[in-house]
């Protein structure tokens, strides 16, 4: 047993994951306490003015953590009342809120929850929605548990309604007589629903009396959510391994969900602040082409990113020269950044035009002009004209001469040390070695300069090559990224697309819930 940093899911050792909601999946913990503080600060007030008796408030974390989270609502009452000596008769499930047993302070509390959850809105761990998305997109099945009889109001209520295959909650236990965690039983019941063995299954929970209930189930893995410093608590419990954040569980083999299927998702997390767009041109806005001069526009794709910059910052970033890129998409009021970012043309407020690696312009000639000296006599080799790199395309060399290319590029790279090597899609690249010099580092400029413009965004970054993985790196964690190719490569990009058909489809649907809300 262990606090980790990162756990790894074998797809081969599991079938199937249970989730546990509050705290896992959804934010409503917060509620929970307050609707459970309201219930007993009120009741134990109201008693000690006519008993005499003294008491002292109901601590929203650790009365809470030890005592009702994750346990049926009246067994909650039942606890938290006998760690205050105090006993009160069973009554039953329809007693009205206002009888003081067990029942009826457990109605009052859910009455309490309703009126919290409705005053505020419910957030969802987009982490754990995206390990979801993943887990099923690799065939583990999904389950999600709750002692509470609200769980498909919350779900909805957070957005995610439709996230889970399984759901089985307090309305499902006291039809089937399932007893509350610590008990296992509602693990087990989600795990025969989903078709899966118990030694395959992961339990993930945050409260303790839900991991001990994956523990005494026997569960073939039982993670702790730490939201609240309790790690050695759930420790203590039985987990086998405590993270912070379900960001730390990677399943092995990597995937990345559709950007297409989560498109609500993205919406949800782009709601947070206002979303600005990062968009890289061949690859993604265009097919990749024999030649650089051949990823011609479509139509389509151009009248959906200026209903797109109608809503929202848009900004190119590309590996052409800016001349280039801003010529093939021809949209006004848009920042371009072409050569990476190097050569940036923008409104005023962002910054104007800059460039950046001025001073290496006269190597990045020269070591062209060799470049293209060493490569003339190989086929399908050549050298394309930039300001701010040197890049050599190979993608019409037939293989046996790649080899050549490798060679005749590592040659003019080792005369002009001070600049930096850069591959992508059948291109090898030279450029300034400069700081600022790559996608993420060009998008982190043209974003802090938004914040200090307008206000703060959230950035979405969509790409295709390996140097758009500068700029996914640059975001993780702060906003989406998505990678055009397939689901089951390594990329830091949270969502793929298979292909510049699908990123209109996306940027349309998302241009959908943008013109809806």
């Amino acid at each position: 047993m262990s606090e980790a940093r990162t756990v790894v899911l074998p797809r081969e050792e599991f079938d199937a994951v249970v989730f546990d909601m509050d705290g896992v999946v959804t934010k409503t913990a917060v509620v929970h306490a307050a609707a459970w503080k309201r219930l007993f600060d009120d009741y134990m007030g109201e008693r000690s003015r006519s008993t005499g008796e003294d008491w002292r408030p109901f601590d929203a974390e650790v009365d809470y953590r030890q005592y009702v989270d994750g346990k049926p609502r009246y067994d909650g009452v039942r606890s938290f009342l006998a760690s205050r000596g105090i006993v009160l008769p069973e009554g039953t499930p329809d007693d009205t809120a206002d009888a003081d047993t067990v029942c009826g302070l457990g109605n009052r509390k859910n009455g309490y929850f309703l009126e919290e959850l409705e005053q505020h809105s419910v957030g969802v761990f987009e982490s754990t929605v995206r390990l979801v998305r993943i887990l099923q997109g690799v065939g583990i099945g999904t389950a999600i548990i709750s002692a509470s009889k609200n769980l498909k109001l919350v779900l909805r209520a957070g957005a995610v309604g439709d996230l889970f295959q399984v759901c089985v909650d307090g309305i499902t236990a006291a039809e089937m007589g399932l007893l509350g965690k610590p008990d296992p039983a509602v693990f087990v019941e989600a795990t025969r629903r989903l078709g899966a063995t118990i030694k395959r299954t992961v339990v993930v929970e945050d409260a303790r009396a839900g991991v001990e209930a994956g523990r005494q189930g026997g569960f073939g893995l039982v993670i702790g959510v730490d939201r609240t410093g309790d790690a050695n608590g759930l420790l203590a419990a039985g987990a086998d391994v405590v993270v912070s954040d379900l960001a730390d569980v990677v399943v092995d083999p990597p995937f990345s969900p559709s950007a297409l299927v989560c498109a609500g998702d993205i919406e949800r997390r782009l709601s947070q602040a206002t979303p600005a767009f990062f968009i890289d041109y061949d690859g993604t806005l265009t097919p990749i082409v024999a030649h650089p001069s051949l990823a011609v526009l479509s139509d389509d794709m151009r009248a959906t990113l200026e209903r797109l910059a109608a809503h929202f910052p848009v900004a190119i970033i590309s590996g052409r020269d800016l001349a280039d890129v801003r010529r093939m998409v021809g949209i006004d009021g848009i920042v371009y950044a072409g050569s990476h970012g190097c050569d940036v043309d923008a409104p005023e407020a962002l910054g104007g035009h800059v460039q950046h690696g001025l001073a290496a312009v006269d190597d990045v000639a020269a070591a062209r002009a060799a470049l293209e000296r060493k490569v003339e006599d190989i086929p399908g080799a050549w050298v394309e004209h930039k300001t701010f790199a040197v890049t050599v395309h190979y993608r019409q060399t037939p293989p046996d001469q790649v080899p050549r290319v490798m060679a005749a590029f590592d040659e003019v790279a080792d005369v002009f040390f001070g600049l930096r090597k850069a591959t992508g899609k059948m291109v090898l690249e030279l450029r300034p070695g400069i700081a600022c010099y790559d996608k993420g580092k060009a998008l982190l400029w043209l974003l802090e300069r938004l914040d200090m413009a307008i206000g703060t965004h959230v950035p979405l970054y969509i790409g295709d090559d390996d140097t758009d993985e500068d700029a996914f790196q640059a975001i993780a964690g702060r906003g989406v990224g998505v990678r055009i190719g397939d689901p089951h490569d390594v990329t830091a990009a949270d969502y793929t697309l298979t292909d510049v058909g699908e990123v209109l489809e996306f940027f349309r649907a998302l241009l959908t819930l943008e013109e809806l809300s």
